[in-house]
Formats: C-alpha cells, sequence, structure tokens
C-alpha cells in the first residue's frame, strides 16, 4: 500500500480542478448541468442519496439557516453533516460535522476515496472535466455517507436548479430571501432568479419559504404546486418580535403553528430572526415527518449557532482598540440591512470601512448603501482572482461622494490602516465580499490564509 494522501497534496488536486467560484472566466449558464454529477455520484454508489436531507436555496441567509438548522438538529442527539460555500480560511470549512470542519487527515482521505471516480468521469464521462465544486460535493456526500450521518444540510452553492447539489432526494427544503444577485448567471429580474432557486423543490418535500417579495413568492408558489410540495410560508405562519439585544447577540420571541420560543441567537440583525424563523420552520417540518426533537433543542442549537463573518464582533474597545466588526454583505441589498443592522446593534463615533468588492458585484450600489452611513473607505482588493483593485473601488468611493482615506492592493495593509485611523469610540467595519470580510479576520487574529497558486484556469483539464 502506497503512502497515504497528504492534506497540501489533496487541496491541490480539488482546487486544480476547473473552478468557477475563483475564476476570472465563468461559463454562462447553459454549461451548467447535472449529468456529470449524476455520473460522477453513480461511481460513488450514490452516496448523496444514503442520508436524510436538508436541502436549502436562497440568495441572502442560506448559509446562517443551515447553520442554525444544523445545530438544533445536533442539539437533539443527531450526527449532522452540514455542506456550505464558500469557505473563509480553509476548505475543511466545507464539510462540517456537527458543525466542526472535518479534519486535514479525512479530508485527504476522502479525496483519495473520490478520485479515482474523478478521473473515470473527467476522461470516460463525455461530459468533460470534473469541476472543484464538484468535486467537494461528492466529497461532503461520500463523508456523510461513510461516518453515517443521521442528517446532513446541504447548502446549494450558485442558484439551484442546475446547482450541483441538486441531486438530492430531500425530506425537505427551504429557500430564504431572493434578491438580485450572479444576475449575469442566474437572470436580471427577480422572478427568474426565483425560479432558479425554486428549481430545488422535488415533490413531496415540503419546502419552507422566508419571507419574498411578491414576484418571488408567485414562481415558488407555483413551482411547489406543479411539484405536488407542500409549501410553508414563514410570513404567514410565523412571527416574532425582538426582546433584547447587544453586539454579542440577540433574543427574540418567535411564534410558530406549534408553539411560542424565546430565543438567544449569536447572529445579530433583524434579518437574522427572519432567517432563525426559516430555519425553524424547516426543523418543524421535519419533526412533522418523524424527526424527534427533545424539548429544549431548539433552543439550545440556536443558541449554539455561530457562523463566521456575519456581522461578526471580533474586539471591543475592551479589548485595547477601537470596534472591529465583519460582514460578508456582497450585494446593494445585503449591505442596507448591514447598514440598519449596524444602526441597531451598535454605538459608535465615526465609522471607518475596510471596503472591497469582486468584479461583476455592484461596489457602488453597496456604497450607496453606505453613504447614509457617513463612513471613511479605506479601499482594499482581496486576494480573491476576481476582486476589483483598490484603485477601482476609490474610484467609485469617491464617485459616490464618499471620503476615501486610503487604497491598497491588500485587504491586511488596509486593515491596518483602518485601526491605526480609528480612535476607540470609532467602528472598523470589513465589508463588501466574504473575501475581504475573511481577510480582515486572518489578520486581526493571526490565522495563515490558505493559498492555492495551483489553481487550474477554467477549461483546463487537470486531473
Amino acid at each position: 500500500m502506497g503512502a497515504k494522501l497528504t492534506y497540501d497534496e489533496a487541496l491541490a488536486r480539488v482546487m486544480g480542478l476547473a473552478d468557477f467560484e475563483r475564476s476570472t472566466h465563468s461559463p454562462g449558464h447553459s454549461a451548467f448541468h447535472l449529468e456529470r454529477m449524476r455520473l460522477l455520484m453513480a461511481r460513488l454508489g450514490d452516496a448523496h442519496l444514503a442520508t436524510p436531507t436538508a436541502h436549502i436555496a436562497g440568495t441572502k441567509g442560506k448559509g446562517s439557516v443551515s447553520a442554525m438548522a444544523s445545530s438544533m438538529l445536533a442539539a437533539a442527539g443527531y450526527k449532522v453533516g452540514m455542506y456550505s460555500s464558500p469557505h473563509l480560511h480553509s476548505a475543511t470549512e466545507r464539510i462540517r460535522v456537527n458543525m466542526q470542519p472535518i479534519s486535514r487527515r479525512d479530508f485527504a482521505d476522502v479525496v483519495a476515496c473520490v478520485w479515482p471516480a474523478v478521473e473515470h468521469v473527467g476522461a470516460d464521462g463525455g461530459y468533460g472535466g470534473v469541476t472543484t465544486f464538484e468535486a467537494l460535493t461528492a466529497m461532503a456526500f461520500t463523508h456523510f455517507a461513510r461516518i453515517g450521518a443521521d442528517y446532513q444540510v446541504i447548502e446549494v452553492g450558485l442558484g439551484g436548479r442546475l446547482d450541483a447539489t441538486n441531486i438530492v432526494k430531500p425530506r425537505a427544503c427551504a429557500i430564504t430571501s431572493i434578491s438580485l444577485d450572479h444576475t449575469a448567471t442566474l437572470g436580471n429580474t427577480i422572478a427568474k432568479i426565483a425560479a432558479e432557486k425554486a428549481g430545488i423543490i422535488k415533490p413531496g418535500a415540503p419546502v419552507a419559504v422566508a419571507p419574498q417579495r411578491d414576484e418571488a413568492m408567485a414562481v415558488i408558489r407555483q413551482t411547489a404546486a406543479e411539484r405536488g410540495a407542500d409549501l410553508v410560508s414563514v410570513a404567514e405562519r410565523y412571527s416574532w418580535r425582538g426582546l433584547r439585544a447587544d453586539m454579542r447577540s440577540q433574543t427574540f420571541r418567535l411564534q410558530s403553528p406549534q408553539r411560542s420560543y424565546e430565543l438567544e441567537t449569536q447572529l445579530l440583525g433583524d434579518y437574522q430572526m427572519e432567517n432563525a424563523a426559516t430555519a425553524v420552520a424547516l426543523i418543524e417540518t421535519l419533526a412533522d415527518q418523524g424527526t424527534h426533537m427533545p424539548a429544549g433543542s431548539v433552543e439550545r442549537g440556536m443558541r449554539a449557532a455561530s457562523w463566521d463573518a456575519r456581522l461578526q464582533t471580533l474586539s471591543t474597545p475592551d479589548d485595547g482598540g477601537p470596534l472591529l466588526v465583519v460582514d460578508g454583505a456582497h450585494n446593494p441589498y445585503s449591505m442596507e440591512r448591514l447598514a440598519d443592522a449596524l444602526r441597531q446593534h451598535f454605538a459608535y463615533k465615526r465609522l471607518v470601512v475596510v471596503f472591497g468588492a469582486l468584479g461583476g458585484h455592484s461596489a457602488a450600489g453597496m456604497l450607496a448603501a453606505l453613504a447614509p452611513l457617513a463612513p471613511v473607505i479605506v479601499a482594499a482588493q482581496s486576494r480573491h482572482p476576481r476582486s476589483a483593485s483598490g484603485a477601482t473601488i476609490a474610484s467609485a468611493a469617491k464617485n459616490a461622494g464618499l471620503d476615501v482615506a486610503f487604497s491598497a492592493d491588500d485587504v491586511a495593509s488596509a486593515t491596518r490602516y483602518a485601526l491605526s485611523i480609528a480612535s476607540a469610540d470609532d467602528m472598523v467595519l470589513g465589508t463588501g465580499s466574504l473575501s475581504v470580510a475573511a481577510e480582515v479576520i486572518e489578520e486581526a487574529r493571526g490565522i495563515p490564509p490558505e493559498l492555492y497558486p495551483y489553481m487550474g484556469r477554467v477549461g483546463d483539464r487537470k486531473r
């Protein structure tokens, strides 16, 4: 028997495949399909069907809902696999068991397990090479099956209808808030995007739907009716109101059709109460199907749920510096919600924003949403290959009438500068993309970045 694959070797294999998340060249949506993913999973014994599944799509909040649902199921005593994307610091974060990232050893072992199938399908499947996202998705399904997970909570990567995760046969689904995002891929109207998200709805699998704009809800209702799936409208069946909130947590009362909860979450913002209601609706739907949820498991799971880079407080003046917060908002709608949450949860004298955005995302729209807060902008370029340059961001901020204090082509130096000009009464906020938020966390906490210099360009056939 040969030497085991190391983590670095495994990572090089997976991240060396075609990676549309990070590539500067992305195919049109017509290039996406599920046939290659079905072939891959058939070679792996259809491991995606081995574990009862909750499938979650949406524009905003699907990661938070996935984390909340996973945490509640784990609090009920289940072994819960969770698959999410993208990661912040390490690819291991994408595959979790009871919210703990897969170990590097297990990651490498799962790569070794799936790699013969990846090579076979890429060479002989007739549909081209397996992508990074497809390989990681197959790894998650395989790992959860191998460890005997009781449930798997699967977050959609992009859209829904043609996402690699959409080969599952879920017990239940959830669709979180839908807004305009990835318009070049998913469509330029709310209705078109809703049709892609609603593609996860399966016959007989109930779908919990977060509050939506009318045009989105109409599409989702029609799809659910056509497929014979019960629709649980969170806006119609659930209500909630905030009780207490500070910069670390918020407490709220949630009324469901079944009972009243008093819940606490580390995730801040009114929209997280909406996400919590959606997660509880999903869990209650699973409970209606026979999932046993002991008394207190919803409360315990909600309290324990965390999801980094979502209005996350990294340090406070008590730690010897200004208030430092990050959020992965990456479109105008989510930036508007972030601005509201800042007003709700934080007190500060001046707002200094380390801001960067990916090309194709509306930097101007996001900066306009921040403008009422009169921020000082520190423009930054993250390591993401599609990240706009610091100069481009600075220009957009100046065009929006904002004060630009500094521009850098890396987030670390931008963060250091922002902290150097902020007083103890100020807030430093890192936002504009998840990659910016992640790199601010890395700088603040001394987390070494996981770099992928060997990443294959889209169209390469590296295996």
